[in-house]
């Protein structure tokens, strides 16, 4: 049983995703308009930096926005010059700009912005610019990829890009079109007031939570879904309608007055979200990870704790790992940890065992809707990824840093 809870309250608006009862994904937003990845703007490039190959962009955000030169380039590859230009040929001091956030602000850095432009429909992703089709590396069938691509290349005209998203696998192409449709209407109403308004100025907002997890995660294989919002759910049912009519029936409202409880409550997922962000996360096995975040680098110390295995300890070590493997992968969507990820496994002899786990994380890695690449063993054993960072995760939303200690969490020895 696949279930999505979306709770309200006020402007926070808090989704979880359960597998048969075990919180499998979570997101939150304050408000349905403080997202900025997907937001289209025309600024004004306040300062252009040779030594960077990058410029910064008054977007009326405060902190100006950065812009790599890689993100000013054409996004086809083969159609990018074959020597990279310098930045301050491509771009002036003063000059008016069309960009789109592709990562929020975060600490004392801007948002980062790019012409490479995205927008996302139910099936596709269109690039007005990009020149090309692509396909959902998740969809697998060599003759379904072939199928959509072809629809793709008749859909696409001139230098238009667009991308098969994994929710694209068996649609007919009268929908695909549809989309496309929609989204390129979407593209030439942002042109027409991008020619009116004056620099900075806000020309697409990017689609609230709500809207974007009816369009990215409701899929055919999510059996219910529960709102706590009444105005949240009149609107689930109306995006439903609009986008898919047939999954309509499967939107529940829940009354946590007549409940008496709240729906995560209800549901189980309070205790989940708590023990998936805390510093400490105990294995079903015995065993335990510890989790230190930063904001640019995140380290899972993998530890056999209370498992003491029935065997040997090798097999012991490598069970321990397995199992932190899966969990991990878990935990990483549900905290939407994004950057570099180091993890510390127990030491293992048998080299199989390591590239076991190894895959075991990597094809985790694959079914992520967030770009996350394993880039393997470090000479000092160490596993290291990447995922993709474009949010404020769900860890600093949820958690304030002490004013006391500064969010160290260590008591001083000193006595006085």
């Amino acid at each position: 049983m696949k279930r999505m809870l979306m709770h309200g309250h006020g402007e926070l608006l808090q989704t979880a995703v359960l597998m048969d009862g075990r919180l499998i994904d979570f997101f939150m937003e304050q408000s349905e308009s403080s997202g900025l990845v997907g937001n289209v703007y025309k600024g004004r490039v306040v300062n252009v930096l040779p030594g960077m190959q990058a410029a910064f962009v008054d977007i009326g955000l405060g902190k100006n926005a950065f812009l790599y030169i890689d993100d000013l380039l054409h996004p086809h590859l083969e159609k990018q010059p074959e020597h990279k230009p310098s930045i301050t040929e491509l771009v002036k001091p003063g000059q008016e700009l069309v960009v789109q956030v592709m990562k929020e602000p975060m600490g004392s850095k801007g948002a980062r912005v790019t012409t490479h432009f995205t927008l996302p429909g139910r099936w596709l992703v269109y690039m007005p610019i990009a020149g090309y089709v692509g396909v959902s590396k998740k969809i697998m069938a060599e003759s379904e990829r072939s199928r959509i691509r072809m629809i793709g290349e008749r859909l696409r005209q001139g230098e238009e890009g667009i991308i098969m998203r994994t929710a694209a696998e068996g649609e007919c192409e009268e929908s695909l079109g549809a989309d496309v449709d929609q989204l390129r209407q979407l593209w030439t109403s942002v042109l027409q007031r991008s020619e009116h308004a004056k620099a900075p100025a806000e020309l697409h907002r990017e689609a609230g939570l709500l809207r974007r997890a009816v369009r990215d995660t409701l899929t055919d294989d999510m059996d219910e879904v529960w709102l706590d919002d009444p105005s949240r759910y009149s609107e689930a049912v109306s995006l439903l309608k609009e986008m898919t009519p047939h999954l309509a029936g499967r939107l529940k409202l829940f009354e946590a007055r007549k409940e008496k409880v709240s729906l995560f409550d209800r549901f189980g997922v309070t205790d989940q979200i708590e023990a998936a962000f805390s510093s400490r996360i105990r294995l079903e096995s015995g065993g335990s990870l510890v989790w230190d975040e930063t904001e640019a680098l995140t380290v899972i110390d993998v530890n056999t704790a209370k498992f003491i295995g029935a065997t040997g300890l090798e097999d012991t070590v490598f069970k321990t790992n397995m199992e932190a493997a899966d969990e991990i992968a878990r935990l990483l969507r549900i905290r939407d940890v994004g950057g570099i990820i180091v993890i510390d496994f127990i030491d293992m002899e048998n080299e199989s065992n390591r590239e076991k786990v190894m895959a075991r994380l990597s094809e985790w890695a694959k079914k992520d809707r967030t770009k996350c690449t394993v880039f393997g063993w470090t000479r000092l054993g160490l596993l290291e990824l990447t995922r993709r960072k474009a949010r404020d995760n769900a860890a600093r939303q949820l958690t304030e840093r002490c004013p006391a200690c500064g969010g160290t969490g260590k008591k001083s020895s000193i006595h006085s």
